[in-house]
């Protein structure tokens, strides 16, 4: 019988650890998704190593770019998908006292439970006390690594102590490839089975090792475990049986033990692919590896050194008005952003995917969310953002050919991109709460290519690197912008252009109520962030030395008069607004229906998934005025209003932003259902300087969607990395008013009210920074040890630093450095 309590609850800890207390099964796996560990090569999940994929627990590991294409049959209709492919489980290990059952929390008594995520050194701790039915009592101890030091290698230590029985302690350690993508509802109906059947090996007495071909793209992913076993601090040679079966291998060690023993189990793991650099035979090589791992504690030495020297680089640390989680909660982000992009993934040549290495929803893929991810890198170690700008820039032929393909000049990058760069978005997917497949037109969202032209332009701002300018971020900015500008047709009546049959950030629209086809005509964030990129294409060509422009021009084949189009398009590109002067989502946005949101909210409750419901009921969103989340606000979360104000008068509108900006921000906060975990977060930043409560609130809600699973089980599915990202970044960028242009740092911070002090490290352009800012002062500390000076502005007067300098200016009055 089972005497699980089901607490479950998340207790108070220092700041550095997430603390479960007591089991809870019915959120095993959102603890599973924030329990990952990785090191930005690979992730596995924070499951139980006992625990099979059951509904309850889903262990799952995931490898950094390694992703496999399938077509299954559904409803008739053959359909494609790509995943990244959860790979062999190297997990495994339970134990059984001689002749009872093996260990299963659900039908043991289980006297204590706690899982502790310590954030400072990336370690995983589980601790427990079982009694079995004959009233044998096990307390248990569990520590778990993915090597920051070295990324091919994981370790997991078990301690288990009899408490008041003696006999033999039967211990099973292996590795298991009988694993499937499974890990969303409501993809089962879709083939998982990326992986095929392994190659077995037992190398040497204490190491199993397996290799197993991922079903279509053939990547070869190689697995070794070496499993010691340590009595009262002594290694001991154990019995050991090893065992195959059909997709797994294993081995089982008997230890005899009296009341009191204390028996340690290392289980070392060493993990390759065939994708890897320097590699040949990746079996060989984690056989190798594994045999010379070091123990658990000296693994655990090194992963901690690198962890340290991580916050070093990104801890962000805040003091509050009252007593908050939010401290804990904004480090767990940052951790799994490092988890997910490190300095092991530099050279792995893969994106960032928007639910991280956590899971398989959106199947692993990469979208816009880098927009909401790597200005944070660029701030803190530009390294990592000029690694994910190259896996852009690889996959540019892709993107050429798919503009090709529609008939564009330049790239059209892909809404959801994968292992090569081809569009990877579903063309029908599945509504969970009518259980009928929808045509899925989000491959229409053609603002990816800014997003894209827009990360690689801020890595320049901030570096300062006009040779990555040269050969990496210019060639994806201005093959981004050339796109963009095929894509705008002139309108001879309006004598603008006009950008037509397109989907924005809003994805509760992608076509006009009862039309036959789908697309938007001029999205009001696609058409002025076009402006924008088309700009900076142009400044690029001026920024460039003379024969670093030509060899550009030539690589591109760019001509005189695609660049004059370009500027007319970045003069003359139609905007649409309201008769009141609210600018439109889209032209006929003004037109559609109002949606009573009161008698939705009274019959769903929640009602952030509208798109769902309305589908559900028959009818859509494309007849209302309701957002999934507000594009037009966008504008005002990548642009400061300066930016905004010249850009439209630039294309010749007229632009107030004292003025417009707070009523854009109205109209549409009453409009939105806030469907993404994204639009709490852009809510947040664009009310700060107007309304501080309103903001730390949403800020809260943006920091808290997967902590508390806000959406009601996504969670479980992955993590979602660029709201994770995001609130930090809206801490650095929006709070602290960092903005980085003509070459100068520039801050404007103002903090929320409940916020006291906000400290953190930078980096720009080499430089280590420390900024300190509470209400009344900012506070500037440029680290010594690197040659040169650092521009700072601050309300429009600029100081040149030197290292090792420090600068103080009073906030709330007029103050200078």
């Amino acid at each position: 019988m089972s005497c699980i309590r089901p607490m479950g609850k998340t207790v108070p800890g220092d700041g550095w650890s997430l603390v479960y207390d007591g089991l809870d099964p019915q959120r095993e796996g959102l603890r599973e998704a924030l329990c990952t560990l990785g090191n930005g090569y690979v992730a596995t999940r924070g499951a139980a190593p006992e625990s099979r994929a059951d509904g309850v627990h889903y262990p799952g590991t995931y490898f950094a770019g390694v992703y496999d294409r399938l077509i299954s049959e559904v409803e008739g209709r053959q359909v494609e998908n790509e995943d990244l492919v959860n790979a062999p489980n190297w997990l495994p290990l339970t134990f059984r006292v001689e002749g009872g059952p093996w260990l299963e929390l659900g039908a043991m008594e289980v006297l204590g439970y706690r899982q502790e995520l310590d954030l400072r050194q990336g370690l995983l701790i589980r601790t427990f006390r079982v009694r079995d039915d004959r009233g044998r009592t096990t307390a248990v101890k569990q520590r778990r690594v993915v090597s920051m030091h070295d990324e091919h290698l994981a370790g997991l230590e078990t301690t288990l102590t009899a408490e008041d029985w003696s006999g033999a302690l039967e211990i099973v350690s292996g590795l298991d490839a009988a694993v499937e993508n499974a890990g969303v509802e409501r993809y089962r109906v879709l083939r998982g089975d990326h992986i095929q059947k392994p190659v077995l090996m037992t190398p040497r007495d204490d190491v199993v090792a397996l290799v197993a071909p991922t079903t279509d793209s053939r990547v070869r992913i190689a697995e070794a475990c070496r499993t010691r076993v340590y009595v009262a601090g002594r290694e001991e040679a154990v019995a050991r049986e090893t065992r195959r079966r059909a997709r797994a291998v294993e081995q089982r060690l008997t230890v005899p033990v009296e009341p009191g023993s204390v028996v340690t189990v290392d289980k070392a793991v060493a993990l390759f692919t065939s994708r890897d650099r320097a590699t040949y035979r990746p079996l060989l090589q984690a056989c190798e590896r594994v045999a010379e791992a070091p123990g658990f504690d000296e693994l655990l030495r090194d992963h901690r050194m690198v962890w340290k020297h991580q916050w070093e680089r990104f801890d962000t640390r805040l003091e509050l008005t009252r007593e908050s989680d939010a401290q804990l909660v904004l480090r767990l982000h940052i951790f799994h952003l490092l988890q997910t992009t490190s300095e092991r993934s530099v050279d792995v040549d893969a994106g960032i995917p928007a639910r991280g290495l956590h899971g398989e929803a959106y199947r692993g893929h990469v979208f816009w969310d880098e927009l909401f991810i790597l200005p944070l890198l660029d701030l803190h170690l530009p390294v990592l953002s000029r690694a994910h700008i190259g896996y852009r820039f690889h996959r540019l032929p892709a993107a050429r050919r798919r503009a090709r393909e529609q008939g564009c000049r330049g790239a059209l990058f892909p809404w959801q991109s994968g292992s090569d760069g081809r569009e990877e978005s579903q063309s029908w997917h599945l509504n969970p709460r009518s259980g009928r497949w929808i045509r899925d037109n989000s491959h229409l969202q053609r603002h990816i290519n800014v997003a894209v032209a827009w990360d690689a332009w801020h890595h320049y701002q901030v570096t300062g690197d006009l040779t990555f300018l040269r050969f990496r971020s210019g060639p994806i900015i201005l093959e981004a912008a050339r796109a963009m500008a095929s894509l705008a047709t002139y309108n001879g009546d309006r004598k603008r252009y006009e950008i037509r049959r397109v989907m924005g950030p809003d994805e509760y629209h992608d076509a006009y109520p009862d039309a036959d086809e789908p697309g938007l005509n001029n999205n009001a964030y696609t058409n002025v962030m076009t402006v924008w990129c088309l700009c900076k294409a142009l400044e690029i060509l001026d920024l460039l030395a003379e024969y670093q422009r030509r060899e550009l021009w030539d690589e591109l084949h760019l001509t005189a008069a695609e660049v004059e189009r370009w500027e007319d398009v970045s003069r003359k590109m139609f905007v649409p607004f309201h008769r009141d002067g609210v600018i439109s989502q889209f032209e006929g946005y003004e037109d559609l229906e109002e949606l009573d949101w009161e008698k939705y909210r009274g019959r769903y409750g929640d009602i952030m998934r509208l798109d769902r419901i309305l589908e559900a009921e028959g009818d859509t969103p494309n007849r209302y005025k309701a957002c999934k989340q507000a594009d037009v606000l966008m504008l005002f979360y990548l642009l400061s209003a300066e930016e905004l104000a010249e850009l439209f008068a630039r294309i010749g509108y007229e632009f107030d932003a004292p003025r417009d900006i707070p009523k854009n921000v109205d109209y549409y906060l009453e409009r939105t259902s806030h469907g993404s975990t994204l639009s709490a977060l852009v809510h947040s930043w664009v009310l700060s300087r107007r309304d501080r409560e309103r903001s730390w609130r949403l800020f809260l809600a943006a920091l808290h969607s997967d902590v508390d699973d806000v959406q009601g089980g996504t969670t479980a599915e992955g993590i979602h990395l660029g709201a994770m990202a995001g609130t930090v970044d809206l801490l650095q960028r929006c709070y602290c008013g960092i903005e980085v242009r003509e070459d100068v740092l520039w801050l404007n911070p103002r903090l929320p009210e409940e916020m006291t002090r906000l400290r953190m490290p930078l980096h720009y352009r080499g430089h280590r920074i420390d900024l300190t800012v509470t209400a009344n002062e900012l506070q500037v500390r440029v680290l010594p040890g690197v040659p040169g000076r650092v521009r700072v502005g601050v309300r429009g007067e600029v100081l040149e630093m030197e290292a090792g300098e420090t600068r103080r200016v009073g906030l709330g009055q007029a103050g200078h450095w």
